[in-house]
């Protein structure tokens, strides 16, 4: 069983599409709680330090190195524990507000839309800590593909229509099985879809 969080923190994950606006409504979420007088703690998943991380990049971002989609999958769920031991339990421990630029939602969709099994996925994740709240962001896959390129960015691995539609069949099915999720429209303006945010906390 996922268990909640028992520390006196809270923990907000942003969740959605590669291109669907999640880093820049947590960033303005973490603007907004720092306003409110609010210890808060930003942070990204997968992280950049351990050799999960490392291995991650290569397939992910460099495409130099191979590996099946459950091997991949597992990457980031080590990456995940290492999060969490390291940065995002000790922060919440203090009473810090912990938002999370993906957590294992990501995991499920991503790894579900290249074929693994998605039971398998989450029993991987199973010891992890449920988020007090998930933001899923709503954004139509061509939307995202075009975000992207404006960002002039080389393309990653999951980065492509066909792909990101797979993704969000696997994400729309979440906020039935999963406790604190709610899925914004994030198809509007920056600070409408903060705006729609903020009303949940």
């Amino acid at each position: 069983m996922i268990q909640k969080n028992p520390y006196p923190g809270k923990f907000i994950v942003f969740e959605g599409l590669d291109g669907s606006g999640q880093s820049t409504q947590a960033a303005l979420l973490r603007d907004f709680l720092l306003g409110q007088g609010k210890e808060v703690l930003l942070t990204k998943e997968p992280t950049q330090e351990g050799a999960a991380a490392k291995k991650i990049r290569e397939i992910v971002v460099e495409k130099s190195v191979t590996a099946s989609p459950q091997e991949l999958q597992q990457l980031f769920t080590q990456n995940r524990a290492e999060h969490l031991d390291t940065v995002i339990i000790p922060a919440l421990k203090l009473g810090t507000w912990v938002i999370s630029d993906r957590y294992f939602f990501s995991t499920f969709a991503y790894g579900a839309s290249q074929g693994v099994d998605l039971e398998w996925l989450i029993e991987q994740n199973q010891k992890f800590l449920l988020p007090d709240l998930t933001f899923l962001l709503k954004v139509s896959p061509a939307v995202c593909v075009e975000r992207i390129q404006k960002r002039g960015k080389t393309i990653t691995l999951f980065e492509e229509q066909e792909k990101l539609t797979k993704i969000w069949k696997a994400y729309e099915t979440f906020p039935q099985r999963f406790e604190n999720m709610h899925v914004i429209n994030g198809e509007q303006l920056e600070e409408q879809v903060h705006q729609n945010i903020v009303m949940f906390l």
